[in-house]
């Protein structure tokens, strides 16, 4: 049987606003604004471990994030098995991935949650391996911006150089799927600079807080805004001039009510 891996599921069904699938109520009961508790996902893509210098970035956004009431998670995601996309477009027509693995449990954690923080080390100018498969199994959720109204950050460490481009292409991809993005921070040690990481975890939760108040107030951010509808209109384009391969993408534009 294969994975669910895109298909919006029970975790990630849209319900009314102020509403909620919890099991343990009557479906779709209403919530009170007491019980909201927006939650933030941390994913770190470096492979170090315990050792990693980029987790210590992810932790203190978190941290930074408890501070102001969000529940946290933290994924490291070189511990999951996530195979490489090969570009079948299975889940463009039936919204499902023809791959067997962890994929499909991280996107549920991503779907319920109301903020992301991606972090990854610089590994010659890019970002890891692991997080860069991630990524592209996730073109389907970017063809139809699947994470709109969410909000989300990046943190990196590099050795000499190449943070700005990395902590770019990280917050890019965000904007790609949908997500609303409240900065970033990055570090660059060198040789002997131990203090540039203890001063990036200040930064790193200082933004934690800020991502959080994001999330609490939906701040808005113009120009990301009209970069995500540009780009959105550009995929909606697509998918209805692929509408007969794409049958998954299109009803899901239809149901949102974008085409």
């Amino acid at each position: 049987m294969r994975a669910s891996l895109l298909k919006i599921g029970e975790t990630g069904r849209k319900l009314p606003n102020g509403y909620s699938n919890n099991t343990s109520r009557n479906k779709y009961q209403k919530v009170t604004s007491e019980e909201v508790q927006m939650k933030i996902l941390g994913i770190n893509g470096s492979p170090r471990g315990t050792n990693s210098r980029t987790l210590k970035l992810v932790e203190a956004v978190l941290e930074g994030a408890k501070k102001q009431g969000a529940e946290t998670e933290l994924v490291d995601l070189c511990t999951l098995d996530i195979q490489y996309c090969i570009g079948c477009e299975v889940c463009y027509a039936e919204g499902t991935c023809i791959q067997e693995d962890d994929l499909a449990d991280l996107w549920d954690k991503i779907l319920s949650s109301d903020g992301l923080v991606l972090g990854s080390p610089v590994y010659f100018s890019v970002v890891t391996a692991q997080l860069k498969t991630m990524i592209d199994r996730l073109a389907n959720a970017v063809h139809c911006q699947m994470l709109s109204g969410k909000y989300g950050c990046a943190v990196t460490t590099a050795g000499a150089r190449g943070d700005k481009d990395v902590l770019h292409y990280m917050n890019y991809f965000l904007n790609q799927l949908g997500v609303l993005t409240v900065g970033e921070v990055g570090a660059v040690i060198g040789v002997g600079n131990p203090e540039v990481l203890d001063s990036a975890v200040g930064s790193a939760f200082a933004m934690g807080q800020t991502l959080a108040e994001a999330i609490k107030t939906k701040r808005r951010y113009p120009d990301q805004e009209r970069a995500i509808s540009e780009r959105g209109e550009f995929f909606r384009q697509l998918i209805v001039e692929n509408k007969d391969a794409w049958s998954y993408q299109y009803e899901y534009l239809m149901d949102k009510g974008w085409v």
